[in-house]
């Protein structure tokens, strides 16, 4: 790995901490991403739709190898998600890219457990054009799950199966 390309990153936070380290890594100009969803907040007295994150607990950023204190010394970070613990394992730029199209899609998104097996498929037309995940059909309607492979964490869009094409 080039210590001076920049590859993307989990960033495991504290608890319900997500938004205000993507908002400090922001503010030292780190290039980070932050996936949300909107959600019906069902408080006491009023219901409203909030914001929450996709993968909560988790956060992306986009640095070089050299710029791993910069992160680590953010108030809220936990670590940087590795296979070996004092080494962070960097998650291929077509995954995070294909999270982004979910969550600009306008679709539904729903946290999905993580899959390793399944018929991986691409989406070929509609506003999820270009993303590939794993074919899951639930009752009557196809979903495509996407999986962030070092997290072991997967969310799922509703999609029609004509809209499909299998990944040889």
């Amino acid at each position: 790995m080039d210590r001076n390309i920049a590859y993307w990153f989990a960033v495991h936070t504290r608890s319900r901490h997500e938004k205000q380290v993507d908002s400090f890594l922001r503010e030292k100009s780190i290039d980070s991403f932050l996936p949300l969803v909107k959600t019906l907040s069902r408080r006491r007295d009023r219901r409203e739709f909030v914001d929450i994150p996709l993968f909560p607990g988790y956060l992306f950023v986009n640095i070089p190898l050299d710029n791993v204190c910069d992160v680590i010394c953010t108030r809220g970070v936990v670590r940087i998600i590795g296979t070996n613990p004092h080494t962070p394992t960097p998650i291929p730029e077509k995954q995070v890219n294909d999270i982004k199209i979910l969550v600009n899609g306008n679709v539904k998104l729903d946290p999905y457990k993580y899959l390793k097996s399944g018929s991986r498929i691409r989406v070929k037309v509609g506003p999820l054009r270009g993303v590939e995940g794993i074919l899951l059909k639930r009752k009557t309607n196809y979903r495509v799950v996407v999986s962030i492979d070092l997290l072991q964490k997967s969310t799922s869009a509703e999609i029609s199966i004509a809209d499909i094409e299998p990944i040889d």
